[in-house]
Order: C-alpha cells, then sequence, then structure tokens
C-alpha cells in the first residue's frame, strides 16, 4: 500500500506513539500522542535494525520523503550507513562556527597580528554585525543578508560607514574562506553601497589658529588628545605613529630626534623625525602629564597608551563642538604638508618628512642623507605655525630646496 497526503492529513493521534508503513519498504509515517507527523525509514545495517528520521510532516512534502527515502536506501545496497551518516552532519551543523566565534577567530588570527587598526574592526563588528548575526551560523549568511545590512546602515544616513563596514565583513569571510569555515564569501560581488570622494581636506590658517586655540578650550578632552592632535600638524606624521610613540625612541640631544621604528612605520621602514623647537614644547608638556610613563600618551585605561579610535572619538564627541567646524585627524597631516610645499618647501623633502614609499627616480636617494633639509623644513613650518597661532603671520622664507 502506498502512502498518499489524504491518508496522512487523517491519521489520529492516540495515547501511544505508532508508525504506519508504506507495505514491506521500510518507509512509513510515526504519529506521536501530540499528532505530530514524521516520516522515518526502518533498515537493516550490519546486521542491526536502525532507523531513520528523514523530515517532519507537512514541512517536508509526502514526495520530498519520498526522495530522501531513495537516497536514503541507495546508500544502504552501497555500504554507507545514513543514519551515521546523518549523526555526523548534526554534530558537525551544531559545531559549526558562528558569526561571533568567526569575528573573535578573524580579530585574533588576521586583524590583531596585521592591522594597527584592529580595534576599528572590531568596534565595527560589534556596532552593526555581532547584533543582526552573532548567533547564525557563518555559513549560513548569504549575499541577501550582506546587502539588507548595508542598506539598514545607509538608511540612517552612514553611507561611509556601510562602505567600511563590508570592508571588514568582507576581510571576514576572506579569512573563513581561507580557513575552511566557509566554503565561498557572501560578500561576493556586492558592492559599495555609498559612493566614496577622496579627502583633500586642508586647514586653513584661520582654522589652524581656531584649532589650536579651540583645543586648549575643550574641557571635555584630555590634554593628553590634545597634544597628540597638536604634534601630528608640528611634525607631519600619522596618528597611529604618533599616539603609539614611546619615550625610548626620542633623542633630545643634538637639536633632537624622533625616531619611528620600522613596526610602526606604515611602509616597515625605520624614520628619522628632526623634532622642531614647537615640536619639543609639546613633547615636554607631554611628559608632564604622562609622568613616569613609557608611553608619550598613556590610555588612563589601562597600560599602554591611548589608540588611535580613542582619539577619533574625543574629536567627535568633545572637540568638533568647541572648534565650530569639522575635520578628521589625518587632514592635519594633509594640512602640514600642503603648506609647507605652499611654502616653497621641496616636493621631495615633503615626501622623505612624510615617510612615502619611494618609487621611480626618487628611491635611488639615500633616505639617510636628508636629515638637513627635514630639519629645516620642520623648523620652518614651526616659525610658520607659531606665527599663524599669535596672530602675527609674516612670510616666512623657506631654506629648503633639496631635490
Amino acid at each position: 500500500m502506498r502512502l498518499t497526503d489524504f491518508q496522512i492529513k487523517n491519521l489520529k493521534p492516540q495515547a501511544e506513539r505508532y508508525e504506519v508503513w508504506e507495505g514491506k519498504t521500510g518507509f512509513g509515517v510515526r504519529i506521536t500522542p501530540r499528532g505530530a507527523k514524521t516520516f522515518v525509514y526502518m533498515y537493516r545495517f550490519g546486521g542491526k535494525a536502525r532507523r531513520l528520521t528523514l523530515g517532519a510532516y507537512p514541512v517536508m512534502s509526502l514526495a520530498e520523503a519520498h526522495k530522501k527515502y531513495a537516497e536514503a536506501k541507495e546508500k544502504v545496497k552501497m555500504g554507507i550507513d545514513p543514519g551515521a551518516e546523518a549523526v555526523t552532519e548534526r554534530e558537525e551543523e551544531r559545531k559549526a562556527p558562528t558569526v561571533a566565534i568567526l569575528a573573535d577567530e578573524y580579530l585574533e588570527k588576521w586583524a590583531k597580528p596585521r592591522k594597527r587598526s584592529w580595534r576599528e574592526d572590531a568596534r565595527i563588528l560589534a556596532k552593526d554585525v555581532l547584533p543582526e548575526w552573532g548567533r547564525r551560523k557563518a555559513r549560513e549568511i548569504t549575499r541577501r543578508d550582506v546587502i539588507r545590512l548595508l542598506d539598514d546602515i545607509v538608511d540612517r544616513g552612514a553611507g561611509i560607514m556601510a562602505n567600511r563596514t563590508l570592508a571588514v565583513i568582507r576581510k571576514m569571510f576572506n579569512f573563513a574562506v581561507s580557513r575552511d569555515i566557509v566554503t565561498v564569501s557572501p560578500c561576493l560581488a556586492v558592492r559599495a553601497p555609498a559612493p566614496e570622494q577622496q579627502r583633500d581636506r586642508v586647514l586653513t590658517t584661520e582654522e589652524i589658529r581656531a584649532l589650536w586655540h579651540g583645543l586648549e578650550g575643550a574641557k571635555m578632552m584630555s590634554g593628553g588628545t590634545k597634544l597628540a592632535l597638536k604634534l601630528q600638524l608640528v611634525t607631519a606624521q600619522r596618528k597611529s605613529e604618533i599616539v603609539s610613540a614611546a619615550w625610548e625612541e626620542f633623542d633630545f640631544a643634538d637639536g633632537g630626534w624622533w625616531t619611528i621604528p620600522p613596526e610602526k612605520a606604515k611602509n616597515k621602514l625605520a624614520h628619522r623625525v628632526p623634532l622642531s623647537p614647537l615640536a619639543v614644547e609639546l613633547l615636554q608638556e607631554a611628559k608632564a602629564l604622562a609622568m613616569d610613563s613609557p608611553w608619550v600618551f598613556p590610555s588612563p585605561q589601562t597600560e599602554r597608551h591611548i589608540t588611535p579610535e580613542a582619539v577619533d572619538h574625543a574629536l567627535r564627541r568633545h572637540g568638533l563642538v568647541d572648534l565650530g567646524f569639522t575635520f578628521l585627524p589625518h587632514d592635519l597631516r594633509r594640512t602640514a604638508a600642503s603648506h609647507m610645499t605652499g611654502m616653497g618647501i621641496s616636493r621631495l623633502v615633503v615626501s622623505k618628512l612624510l615617510n612615502h614609499v619611494e618609487r621611480g627616480v626618487t628611491a635611488v636617494y639615500d633616505r639617510h642623507s636628508y636629515d638637513r633639509e627635514k630639519r629645516q623644513a620642520l623648523e620652518t613650518w614651526g616659525l610658520k605655525l607659531k606665527s599663524i597661532i599669535e596672530e602675527t603671520e609674516t612670510n616666512v622664507i623657506p631654506m629648503v630646496r633639496g631635490g
């Protein structure tokens, strides 16, 4: 007798669980006292009777159940126990990493060893990704899930953040593919949802003056954060290099030098930065605040230095309100470079100061042969800054024409 949908629908629960079989095939339906109906397959394997649950009715249709039964029966003929295989699949599914586990593994094994900005990755994941996907299996995330998540971020008016979130998700799932956690990334062919514009923000002399004096009056911002922002403008170095600076990197003899070690430099090359008198003044203030800490800008919460993200957060939360205009910390580095070239300082010398990767004809120059030109450039820039800050701006004649 072949079971039909009509028969299955009309099977009534009894006091005890019972089965209705489709002839002697081993295929049947189990009915519980509560009326739940499940397709089952009874078979023998290795001389022992086995029972395989195929699926619940009506979620699984009768036609689908027959197909699964036929597949299981064929495996038995091939010497494969479909029940043991199902147990293994369920165990693998139970142990499959969630997105939360994947995120933790990505941060610990990929981002932290390779990215100085790993904390920003962690922040992005914690803000928008984990609340939505954290408990879901990583391999269940689809391209549509990614698009919907990004659309939600765009809809709240944060298009650029949606782009940043996509970048982090893409890195995380590429890592997952490399670790055989997922077979394919759900970010494949997903495009950045918002247009990006290359920043070319350069502060004017009036904004520089307002910045300097505004930072001094920003009561809710820590003294270390204020000095870190000022030092970035004075030295034209990267924010991450500024906040992670250790006192052992500084030599105040012979005019003063700051040697950024290769592990902190973006291009992995040690970089010598001459200290102008204005930079030395700021460092002396930082020393008074840091006291006996080995870090120039120690964190009040940990035994390490403040983070680049902490500077960004402080600027967004406190600084910009007090200053009355917007900018990002990296704009300070660009501002210093732009004003120096505007004063007539050689682009090659400014490039040396910025520790840019050298290509083409500039690569043949000895990097250390520009120490004198770099010092002259930063001291000239320091004088210009002083005149801007004190509102006594005059034409400062640059001494550097190297290259």
